[in-house]
């Protein structure tokens, strides 16, 4: 098979179009949960009493190249419960945590169970953007509250908004778009290539740093798209970013095919002569950059979190989170207790109770204060956030992300 058949080769205005396909694509999958599922109990949704258990659906990706994300999700929503004496909003929680198989389908399947079966009054979670689509209509239909903490799919908070879904993450331009002038200001006008898996995540990722890069003048010197879950070999692909002649590579992958990629830009022979770029799940602290070691050295990534943030919240998360898991947590873990913290926040502004009483009070949270500093939910219920760039290093304290600079708050509508 020839390296055009299996790099997807792009403009932007490809890409623009395919994000569109597959946003309508997990509509249409999304769709599908009404034939399976037509209604909800209102009974099974609904609780008689706001002093009984809550019981909360914790929806994430646990096998798969993103299982390791999955994994430290799950284990940051715990530790919020496990501080917090297992309760949100005065509730005592009974936690059920879901895998969704990493594909819309299976997630769809995953997330009607939830409802139908397990009776569940909040989701929260999900790790993957496909997912994200899928889910949509069915929780939204249910009157189901959905708590994003990972899963970054730009029409979520944009063209498919809905009332009962918001988003303490992230939307997927936002970091990328951050990066598009910084990385502007140390290349120039010098071609950056770009790559990132194909699924709408990939696509919108890297189409956030392009609309940046060259809206500030800066030239795309090739984009390339690797088939996501299945990709190994990333040699044909890094052979064409160095036959590009680029001054610079913009990449988005995460979990176990982010160290694949980076192991192999370094065997290849890329690292040190053409710089790399990426939006921080790249070498995202943890399990990621521990695998990568040397080879990620000196990778710059856009991040909304570090474990070396300056913050009482912070310090305060890092130790407890250390204490309980030995290692040291990563944006997912911060996301995810950061859902909980916006989750027991919106349960005291409705008294305990849930449905579109609980919807209703999440309009009133405004922000909240995390490991992450202060995060603010925008009116389309999405994160609004300050953003950093950091720099993979080998430390005393062995591989991790050191802070090199703040990008301040990106406030780029993302659709």
């Amino acid at each position: 098979m020839s390296i055009e058949k299996i790099s997807h080769e792009m403009n932007a205005t490809d890409i623009k179009r395919k994000r569109g396909a597959m946003t309508r694509v997990w509509g249409v999958v999304a769709a599908s949960a009404f034939a399976l599922a037509f209604t909800v109990n209102a009974t099974a949704a609904s609780d008689s009493s706001q002093s009984a258990p809550l019981k909360v659906g914790f929806l994430v990706t646990l096998s798969g190249p993103e299982a390791p994300s999955g994994q430290s999700m799950v284990k940051g929503f715990k530790l919020y419960l496990a501080d917090h004496n297992n309760e949100l909003g005065g509730r005592k929680v009974d936690l059920v945590v879901a895998n969704d198989g990493g594909h819309p389908a299976s997630g769809l399947a995953a997330a009607q169970k939830l409802i139908l079966q397990e009776h569940v009054q909040v989701i929260a979670g999900i790790t993957l953007s496909p997912v994200a689509l899928a889910i949509r209509d069915l929780v939204t239909r249910s009157k189901i509250p959905l708590v994003i903490s990972n899963a970054g799919a730009d029409a979520i908070t944009g063209k498919q908004k809905s009332p009962y879904v918001w988003r303490v993450s992230f939307a997927n331009c936002q970091p990328n778009y951050a990066m598009g002038s910084y990385v502007k200001s140390l290349v120039g006008s010098d071609g950056v290539y770009v790559l990132a898996r194909d699924d709408a995540a990939g696509h919108e990722q890297v189409q956030g740093f392009i609309d940046a890069f060259t809206a500030a003048g800066g030239k795309i010197a090739g984009t390339v798209y690797p088939p996501f879950g299945t990709t190994q070999n990333y040699q044909p692909f890094l052979t064409r970013i160095q036959q590009s002649g680029a001054k610079a590579t913009y990449a988005f992958f995460a979990g176990g095919e982010a160290v694949a990629f980076v192991k192999q830009y370094q065997q290849f022979g890329l690292k040190g002569k053409i710089p790399l770029f990426a939006a921080g799940y790249l070498t995202s602290d943890g399990h990621v950059i521990n695998a990568e070691g040397d080879a990620a050295v000196g990778i710059q990534t856009a991040v909304n979190y570090s474990p070396h943030l300056d913050n009482p919240e912070n310090k305060t998360f890092v130790a407890s989170y250390e204490k309980a898991y030995h290692v040291v947590p990563d944006l997912y873990a911060a996301q995810s207790w950061d859902a909980g913290t916006f989750i027991d926040k919106g349960l005291r502004e409705s008294g305990g109770a849930i449905g579109e009483k609980l919807v209703a009070a999440f309009g009133k949270v405004g922000s909240i204060t995390g490991p992450r500093g202060k995060v603010s939910m925008s009116a389309d219920h999405n994160a609004v956030q300050n953003w950093y760039v950091v720099e993979a290093a080998k430390t005393a304290n062995g591989f991790e992300n050191v802070v090199k600079k703040s990008l301040g708050v990106v406030t780029y509508s993302c659709q």
